[in-house]
């Protein structure tokens, strides 16, 4: 199928192929195909905000959406594809994803460095492409180099919205140093401070300082843990971390930058506090009240909560960490079916941890919203309205040409053609290597079962 290659990419060589298009990637899924011009006739249209389906072809031409409408005429030299029986759908978006820590067990994380974590990290997020998230909203992590590395196309990922090292209080959610690490002092920062997995920051000027160094090394926007977490050692859930002082600052010099802070908050009190310091994203959020839920409503603030439920993908916990599990699984159902009533802004997300085998149920944990939402309203969660909450990076976004987590005339050519109809049937996502027969990103075609 292949030619000789041609000049390219200096980390690529780029192949033709017989149809026209540039092999720009080749892996154990086969090759990724840039075409010039592509058009997709005949499947269902989902734009991921529109409940109706529309029966159009679609153009894309490089690597955003040209064109749609019915009979549209190729250009010479365009690559065609026929998707009778498909439904397209917007690359998936998920908004709390941790590419370095979703596959790499704490054993590995413990034992290694950063060349063998972006190496374990390159993989991870590949293989997040071909479930079909085009787009991660990465909620911490040592992320900066991986997207960098993807824009530059030098590995196979999905866009990345990197948050960088969480910021945390001393022993707060995800204060991973031991207690022999401390008494601390500014001189003597943890190995995985300095490898950006996260940073320590106590009082207003340490924190103002770990906001400003993330937002030099390009996060597009900045995470803080503001109360107990399930897999730390040193927080029950209940606390609440950081001051409100503390919380507003970060708050202040994040939108000095045009973007926002987002706080990791299970208990109501800590997600109350965030509130009241300006954060405009909520991270879990499982223990909240209506009256909390309400305030969401009230002051247009995003919860981006997951399905956590006492289940087979429950992670495995020690005592301390399954006490404070329960109290997440025990708040889930409540607060997904009061956000959906109170009409909270829902984001959808994963936040996978240190399970190889987890990670790989990505598509099954959206598959899961059928409980509390419709196909529909699930999928425009992981699309449509997760796009939305991507905006409040504002100037700092990476991807700036046109729209993500839609599909319509101008936006980025993010797509998936699912074979059979997932606005019906939700259980097909949960399935993306047997259901998904194509998908493109950036105008890339990295997934393609449909050629002759």
């Amino acid at each position: 199928m292949t030619v000789a290659p041609v000049t390219g990419f200096a980390h690529d060589p780029i192949a033709l192929t017989s149809n026209g298009g540039q092999i720009v990637h080749g892996n154990t899924y086969g090759p990724a195909v840039k075409y010039e011009n592509v058009i997709i006739r005949g499947a269902k249209v989902f734009n991921g905000c529109d409940e109706n389906l529309l029966t159009a072809d679609v153009r894309i031409k490089d690597n955003l959406i040209a064109e749609i409408g019915p009979d549209l005429e190729a250009p010479d030299g365009s690559y065609e594809i026929t998707a009778d029986g498909h439904t397209m759908i917007p690359g998936l978006i998920d908004a709390h994803w941790h590419g370095v820590f979703a596959t790499a067990t704490i054993g590995q994380l413990m034992t290694t460095n950063e060349g063998y974590w972006n190496l374990l990290t390159s993989v991870a997020q590949r293989d997040t492409l071909y479930r079909g998230f085009t787009t991660v909203r990465d909620a911490a992590g040592p992320m900066f180099d991986i997207a960098r590395a993807t824009n530059a196309g030098l590995i196979v990922g999905p866009r990345v919205f990197p948050s960088g090292p969480a910021i945390s209080q001393t022993s707060g959610h995800m204060d991973f140093r031991m207690t022999r690490d401390v008494p601390a002092t500014p001189d003597k920062l943890h190995s995985f401070e300095t490898s950006d997995m996260f940073y320590i920051a106590d009082g207003v000027p340490e924190v103002l300082k770990r906001v400003r160094e993330n937002l030099m090394q390009g996060a597009t926007q900045i995470k803080l843990m503001a109360g107990g977490g399930v897999t730390s050692s040193y927080d029950p859930i209940h606390t609440m971390q950081y001051t409100k002082a503390e919380l507003e600052a970060a708050v202040e010099q994040a939108a000095n930058w045009g973007t926002y802070i987002l706080t990791h908050a299970i208990n109501d009190q800590a997600v109350n506090h965030s509130i009241d310091a300006g954060v405009k994203s909520i991270e879990h959020g499982h223990m909240s009240t209506r009256e909390t839920l309400q305030r969401f409503v009230d002051e247009d603030v995003w919860l981006s909560i997951q399905p956590f439920l006492d289940d087979e993908d429950a992670p495995a916990l020690n005592d301390f960490q399954k006490e404070k599990y329960k109290f997440v699984t025990d708040g889930t159902d409540f607060v997904y079916k009061t956000a959906k009533e109170l009409g909270v802004k829902i984001a959808f997300g994963t936040d996978t941890l240190f399970s190889a085998d987890l990670a790989k149920r990505q598509g099954a944990q959206l598959a899961k919203l059928q409980k509390w939402f419709t196909p529909y309203e699930a999928l425009k969660m992981a699309t449509c309205d997760n796009a939305e909450l991507l905006k409040l990076s504002g100037p700092l976004t990476p991807y700036p040409l046109g729209p993500l987590g839609v599909i319509e005339e101008g936006a980025y050519a993010d797509l998936i053609l699912v074979d059979g109809n997932p606005l019906e049937n939700l259980d097909l996502v949960a399935d993306p290597h047997e259901n998904f027969d194509l998908i493109m990103k950036d105008g890339v075609v990295y997934k393609n079962t449909l050629e002759d």
